[in-house]
């Protein structure tokens, strides 16, 4: 990762929070009502690179090192924007509280100041809810959909509770700006006209509970290579009714003609209702993203792959041989097959670098200490990780035992939302 792409999440950021600061700093008032302002200012700064972050744009994405990282700072800038904004009320009542515990009452109640604080108090509860529901994982992703809505709701009412006190002259221009990302973002992501259309072409079963699906353009195909990842949703068809839902799936392999394919595990009510699919069966899909396994460098590498994970190892394979020396350690639960091991059997037997130990494992997690190689075969490695989050977080520490920095250790998270 070049240091300009690293600094572009930070320095876009730290743009929208200084900028704001800057433009409305207060003056004239005291240290403690200037600093309750500020920490408003920047809340509302973050809350903008928020919106920012969630734009689903493969240029975009490109420019700020992916869209998972993207993600990643959506949620924790989102989360830093909640404090500072319930801190700002907070700050400024404890300035009043100097002059009168009357007054900083009023500062804090809605019943006295009556709409402009409710609209305060209102998009700070929204902005709880859309927080609550990103960092839950076990909610179902229709109900995590709605309440993360919440988010850009809480962002018109704060700036609403803005307007309301009078601020409206830095306020407007803002309240454009988010009015035009979130509409960007409903239009272009979840209305699916960025999306392009697909239609099945063919669908088999490769396991328990996964499929690998065939997708043939309609029209100009989406910009994508082997093992990135696509926002793919279907829609009714003969018999299947369709979810109409975009989930990520990482593209299997690029065929002649702009073909796709892609493998669903059934991971929740969409992708479970996704195996049934049949041909005929129409899809819209938008990518490509992610460069996992793009930039590897000429050295022997390790890849440890977790059930649906192999995806991506599978997609550099079908292009060709492997380049460096190269070690596949596939683990997949007990019950439920394999998807794949027969042709990556036979490409580690027609490939002389490639080296595959596929293995059941029951539901805990595996004995990584007596599964890895030891540190000196180790030695110079780069390692590649795809698999549920359990399964990285029990990789990280038995590698870095081995002596592999984290530099050196790539890891693909598919359980973004």
């Amino acid at each position: 990762m070049s240091i300009l792409r690293f600094l572009s999440i930070p320095l876009m950021i730290a743009s929208c929070t200084l900028g704001l600061v800057l433009w409305a700093f207060p003056e004239e008032v005291s240290t403690g009502r200037m600093l309750g302002i500020v920490l408003g200012w920047t809340g509302c700064g973050l809350l903008l690179a928020a919106l920012l972050l969630m734009l689903r744009e493969t240029w975009l994405a490109r420019g700020f090192d992916g869209l998972e990282r993207m993600y990643r700072w959506h949620h924790w800038v989102g989360m830093a924007a909640y404090v500072l904004l319930l801190a700002h009320p907070l700050v400024l009542a404890a300035a009043a509280w100097q002059e009168s515990r009357l007054v900083a009452w009023q500062t804090l109640s809605p019943f006295s100041q009556g709409w402009p604080v409710w609209m305060g108090w209102l998009s700070l509860l929204f902005l709880m809810l859309g927080l609550a529901a990103t960092f839950s994982t076990r909610i179902p992703y229709r109900t995590w959909r709605w309440l993360h809505i919440g988010l850009g709701v809480a962002v018109l009412l704060g700036l609403a509770h803005l307007i309301l006190l009078g601020i409206d002259e830095p306020v407007l221009p803002i309240l454009a700006l988010a009015a035009l990302l979130l509409g960007w973002r409903v239009i272009r992501a979840d209305f699916g006209t960025a999306a392009r259309p697909y239609v099945v072409r063919s669908v088999q079963s490769v396991a328990a509970d996964v499929v690998e699906i065939s997708l043939a353009p309609l029209g100009d195909p989406v910009a994508v290579t082997a093992g990135q990842f696509v926002l793919a949703a279907f829609f009714a068809g003969p018999r299947f009714r369709g979810c109409g839902e975009f989930h990520p799936f990482t593209v299997n392999a690029v065929e002649d003609g702009g073909h796709i394919r892609i493998a669903v595990k059934a991971l929740g009510d969409c992708t479970r209702h996704i195996q049934s699919i049949k041909p005929g069966v129409t899809a819209r899909v938008h990518g490509g993203f992610g460069e996992f396994l793009a930039h590897r460098p000429p050295m022997p590498q390790l890849w440890v792959a977790g059930g649906i994970g192999i995806t991506p190892f599978l997609a550099v394979l079908r292009e060709g041989i492997v380049s460096q020396p190269t070690r596949l350690l596939y683990l997949y639960r007990s019950g439920t097959g394999a998807a794949f091991v027969q042709e990556l059997q036979d490409r580690a037997g027609a490939d002389p670098r490639l080296s595959l130990q596929a293995m059941e494992v029951d539901n805990a997690h595996a004995d990584f200490e007596a599964l890895l190689p030891d540190a000196h075969e180790l030695s110079h490695h780069e390692c590649y990780l795809c698999g549920p989050p359990g399964m990285i977080a029990a990789l990280m520490p038995a590698l870095r035992h081995r002596g592999i920095t984290p530099r050196h250790i790539h890891f693909e998270n598919f359980g973004f939302r």
